[in-house]
This record gives C-alpha cells, structure tokens and sequence, in this order.
C-alpha cells in the first residue's frame, strides 16, 4: 500500500494562456478517511498486531512461572521477589495514555514501530540480564516499550480495516493473543526451568518479536490524519496537563499497589498511605481539568461528558473487575498447585492448558459472532460462567483429583475476559472520535492493566490477611496457606457476581456492536 498522501484534483483555473491546466495538490486525508486495506493485507496486518500482543504475554507468563528460579539465580532480595513481574505493568499502565494521544497526532504507524523496535531490545536485555536491578530495570523499560504498542494497534486496526466482521475478527484476535500468549508462556517456563533454563524462553521472543518488527515496516499501513505531524500540533492538539495528571495518578497508585501486593503489611507503612493519599487527589484534579477544557473548547485527554454515557463507564468497569479476576486466578491456581499440592512448575503449567485452548477458540468465535447479538447478553452468560471459575477453586479440596473442580474452573476462567474483551474494546473505540482511536485503546487498556494492579493488591491483602488470622501456628504450612487462597478465591466470585449485576444495569439499553457502518 502506498504510504503517500492521497491527492485530490482542484477545479480548473484559468491561467495566462489560452488553454487551463489541472493543478494538482498534494493534501492529506480527512480525519475519516480510512485507507482501507485489501483482505489479503488486512489478514496479515491482523496477525501483526496479534503476534505482538502473543508474544509480549508470552514473556509475562515466562516471568510469572520462573520468578523461585530467577529470584535464586539473580539473589533476588525477598523485599524485591515479585518486582521483575510487577514493575511491567507499572511502567505500561502509567504511559498508556500519553502514548496513545501522541499517536493520535503523529501517527500510530511510527509509534507502533519504535514500540516493537524497543520492545524486541528490552527482551533481549532481560535474558541477559545478571543482577537483580538489572532485571527490574529492564523490565520498566519492556513496559514503557509496550505501552507504545498496545494502544496503537487500536489505531492501526480501525484505520486499516472497515467497521464490520473483520475488524470484529482483528479485535478478536488480539484478544486472544493475552491469554494465550500468557498461558503458553507458563507452560514453556515451567519447561524451560526443569530443563534448559528460564533464559531461553525470552531469547526466543526477543527474536520473534525483531522478526515482527521487521516485518511491520512492510506491512503496517500509512495513517490516515487530517494534518501532518508538527510540534506545533504536539504543543496545541495534545492535553498535556491532562496527561501529566493521569500518569501520575496511575503511577502512584500503581507503585503503591504493587508495594501492598508484594506484602500486605506495606498497606500500613507511612509511604504507601501517602502515595494512595495523592494518587486519590489527583483522580478529582484532574475531572476538574478536563471539565475546563470542555468548557473552553479545548482538548481535554479523556471528556467528562464521556462518562455520562452509561454504557461506556459500565463496560470500563466491568473491565476492569473482570481482568482483576482473571489476573488473580492465574496467580492463584498456580499457587495452590505449586503450595498446596506440592507440584512441580512444570505440572503447574500444563494444568493451565484447558484454559488457553477455549481461550483461543472463544476469541475467534465472539468475533465472528459478537455483532449478532445484543451486548448484555454476550457480556451476562459470560459473566455468570466466568463466576463459576472462581468458585469451583474456592471449594476445591487438595485431595481431589485434577478433574474434579480444577479442570471445570479452567474451562469457565476464560469466558468472561476474553468476551469482555471483544465486547469493550469494541464499545470503547465507538465512543471515540476516528481521529482519537489510539487514544480510545490507551483508555481500553489502562483500564485492563489497573484492574490487574488492583486485583493483585487487595486480593492479596484479604488472602494474606486470613493465613496470618488462622489456627495454624506455622503460616507457611500447605494447610494455612489454602485458607487465604480459599479467601480469595471467593473474593473473586463476589467480584464477578458484580461484574454481573453492573453489566445488567448498565448495559441495558447498549443494543449490539462491531455493526457495519457505511
């Protein structure tokens, strides 16, 4: 496809001799213009987006399953333990939104690149790392990296492809590249770990993704912007405060929950209060910055007006639970394998295999079907199932055998993210502008990692809280261990118990999404 700007033929002018000439002036396109691909192109820049999406969940699934191994390789501190896998999503949620609202002026195309570009890099520099900062830092800079790439696939997706079954089947398949990629990056860690070591894993993706790369300069389509990027447009179409707002609030809470999710006594030490204390602050600064920017007709990074709809606040939040779920139960599954049954990393893994095989099937089947059917009802029987998940492990007993509750509650944990995900990714970019649709993803997946960061952090503080409260004097033991999980386990069914009544209420009038538009 040709990356020039699109040409629009003037009317004819006179001209000083006898005869007119056409002048011909190069513009570029409206803001609405898509440069809609051809099928064959479009396939190629779905699975683009997807394999980037596969490959960096990939790698958080390598980190999660290997954290003892590579704790004890790097003499990782105990204070520091869970810091290589949490200071990931730290760093991504707390740029996503400037990143997706310099694309909406640059271009997603660049941006996306120079993400991949990074990403690829800061990979490659985690497998190699030798010390423990060495590790922790590169992983921040992997978060920053993606940041860049998750919230311009957006961009890139809607601008490429025209509203309808395909782009339904695009927003699919990136979905399903999270849960797949971070299921199968358990299995090859736990692999890995028993047999040629966890760095292995990592050197493979660092290449994939430099192959994805490369091929990306190739494939990823022109943007379509209504004016060429300058730094005049960076200064004056770009919310600077807004963001520098936002990106503070979602860095101090992030760094705060992450501190109460590596150990829940941190919820009363003086630092971690004052950094929750600010982070809430500033989440009403900043509705009263953008409101003034809406009254002086200003941009505003994220309108006030949009959360009046209550379609779309609804589906925000119910992203948001549904990923603090998903999110919790993979974390806790593999702990009451690898804690409580005493299983090893490897056994642990394959156990999460039942779960990435429906995830990849429901990803593809929601696309193809989701703008058949009404949102609350995709989003409801997801829901409920999904409830299902948490509470089979709840109730599980380590006597029993694998498929008694565990394998159904690995058949259920899927549906409601994974549909959740189609669903509001699509609903989400709808409420945008076309020109702001790297913003729209920005928005979509902050949501995603801060339901994350809080299901971590306050499921817990409830799980550790129960063990420390039990009867068993040894808190390490098997026996007081599965008591906090059960805690959170059921935390986590209350959770999408809620997710199903706020899907009722507010999604309740939302009709049905990814229709063909003309």
């Amino acid at each position: 496809m040709s990356r020039e700007a699109a040409l629009e033929l003037k009317e004819l002018q006179p001209s000083h001799a006898d005869h007119a000439v056409p002048d011909i002036e190069p513009t570029l396109p409206r803001s609405t213009m898509q440069l809609e691909v051809r099928q064959s192109h479009a396939i190629i820049v779905i699975l683009q987006l997807t394999a980037i999406s596969f490959l960096t969940s990939i790698t958080t699934g390598l980190m999660t399953v290997s954290v003892p191994r590579v704790a004890s390789d790097l003499h990782i501190q105990p204070q520091l333990y869970y810091w290589p896998l949490s200071v990931y999503g730290l760093t991504s949620g707390s740029c996503l939104l400037i990143a997706g609202a310099v694309a909406d002026v640059v271009g997603s195309r660049p941006i996306f690149l120079t993400g991949c570009f990074l990403l690829a890099c800061f990979v490659l520099a985690c497998s190699l790392a030798r010390t423990a900062i060495q590790l922790i830092m590169f992983r921040a800079m992997q978060g920053i990296a993606v940041s860049l790439c998750l919230p311009t696939s957006v961009g890139i997706l809607t601008n490429a492809v025209p509203s309808g079954k395909r782009r339904n089947v695009g927003f699919a398949s990136m979905g399903l590249g999270q849960p797949l990629g971070f299921s199968l990056g358990l299995v090859l860690g736990g692999t890995f770990v028993d047999t040629i070591g966890w760095r292995a894993g990592w050197y493979m993706c660092a290449g994939a993704i430099m192959f994805c790369f490369v091929v990306g300069i190739w494939s990823i389509p022109a943007d379509s912007l209504a004016q060429a990027p300058s730094l005049a447009r960076l200064k004056a179409d770009i919310d600077w405060i807004g963001a520098i707002i936002a990106t503070a609030c979602l860095a101090l809470l992030s760094y705060a929950l992450v501190m109460i999710s590596t150990a829940s006594s941190y919820i009363r030490h003086p630092s971690v209060i004052a950094l929750l204390t600010v982070s809430l602050i500033l989440i009403p600064v900043f509705v009263l910055w953008v409101g003034r920017q809406e009254r002086l007709q200003r941009p505003a990074l994220i309108p006030n007006s949009l959360w009046r709809n209550l379609s779309f606040t609804s589906m925000c939040i119910m992203v948001l639970l549904s990923y603090a779920v998903m999110q919790t139960m993979e974390l806790f599954c593999g702990l009451f394998w690898q804690e409580v049954q005493l299983l090893s990393p490897l056994q642990a893994s394959i156990r999460f295999v039942p779960s990435m095989i429906l995830a990849a099937i429901l990803n593809l089947v929601t696309g193809l079907i989701v703008h058949k059917f009404p949102v609350i009802y995709l989003v409801l029987i997801s829901s409920a199932l999904g409830a299902l998940a948490p509470l089979l492990m709840a109730i599980n007993s380590p006597k029993w055998p694998y498929w008694y509750a565990a394998f159904p509650a690995q058949i259920f944990e899927p549906l409601s993210p994974d549909v959740i995900f189609t669903v509001g990714i699509l609903l989400v970019s709808e409420r945008f502008p076309d020109r702001t649709q790297a913003l729209a993803g920005a928005v979509f997946n902050t949501v995603g990692q801060l339901g994350q960061a809080i299901g971590l952090a306050l499921i817990g503080v409830v799980s550790d809280s129960v063990t420390q409260n039990s009867k068993y004097a040894d808190k390490a033991t098997p026996d007081a261990l599965l008591v906090g999980y059960r805690a959170g386990f059921w935390t986590c069914t209350g959770w999408m118990v809620l997710t199903c009544f706020i899907g009722a209420f507010g999604l309740r009038k939302s009709g049905k999404v990814g229709l063909k538009r003309d």
